[in-house]
């Protein structure tokens, strides 16, 4: 039953690793196959909503979205770490269109640091 209870409601350290883990492979499989294999595409879904997990979860206490204003090319919000969890302070980025598409208005707003 507890193993159950945490496949169903991890905590913000085991997101922030899956998190971490499937970015990698989403990098690997791009360079690998091409940025629209079927591989590539599904891990970045999985990365996306996997932060939208993290975030509905345990935001803003824990963890929120900030636009990271050394990004080039495309504007990226990071999902910084109000604690660091390992030597990390973040939780990726999460590039703005793709946030404005699964997040709400209000959770856009709720989500982003105050």
């Amino acid at each position: 039953m507890a193993e159950t209870k945490e496949l169903l409601n991890p905590s913000v350290e085991q997101l922030v690793k899956e998190i971490v883990a499937v970015n990698h492979a989403w990098k690997v499989a791009c360079e690998l196959f091409g940025e629209n294999s079927p591989l590539s595409t599904s891990s970045r879904d999985l990365k996306t909503c996997l932060q939208v997990r993290l975030l509905r979860s345990y935001a803003p206490t824990q963890v929120y979205l900030i636009e990271d204003k050394q990004a080039e090319g495309e504007a990226l919000y990071s999902l910084h770490l109000r604690e660091p969890i390992g030597n990390r302070l973040y939780a990726e980025h999460l590039p703005v269109r793709v946030a404005y598409q699964v997040l709400t208005d209000k959770e856009l707003k709720q989500f982003s640091k105050q």
